[in-house]
């Protein structure tokens, strides 16, 4: 059985994944590394007007969504057109040992910073044990 498809299915599902629109944003890049108790993510945004940037979280799910927009130039003829541009969006799951209440955002060089740090809670303390007659002695947890 022979099927037919429209060869050009393809090459518009990579475009739409390329520039976003607002149904379907485009992914950005992003890295994530633990450094002692904080955790550091970066998303690359260059080009990206910081004002257009919003960043929630929600029942430990952080959104990230940021658009690019050409600039319009009057008597101007775009020869090349290959910066992705539209909407960009991410979700990442947090971990419960994150504090996101002091979660700090920067932005700067086109790369987009979280510092979330671990909550107190989940951080390795000392407790007190008695032993016996001979006294209270510290037991790391």
């Amino acid at each position: 059985m022979l099927m037919r498809t429209d060869p050009f299915r393809d090459v518009d599902r990579l475009f739409d994944q390329l520039t976003g629109t607002m149904s379907r944003p485009a992914v950005m890049h992003v890295d994530a590394e633990r450094d002692g108790d904080t955790f550091y993510v970066y998303f690359d945004l260059p080009g990206v007007d910081p004002d257009s940037i919003e960043l929630t979280v929600e029942r430990n799910v952080l959104q990230v969504r940021a658009q690019r927009q050409r600039r319009a130039k009057d008597g101007v003829e775009t020869v090349i057109s290959e910066r992705p541009m539209g909407v960009f969006s991410r979700q990442l799951f947090l971990a419960d040992i994150l504090d996101t209440d002091k979660l700090e955002a920067t932005y700067d060089n086109g790369v987009l910073t979280l510092a979330i740090p671990v909550s107190e809670q989940a951080k390795p303390r000392k407790i007190s044990v008695a032993a016996g007659n001979s006294g209270r002695r510290q037991i790391s947890a």
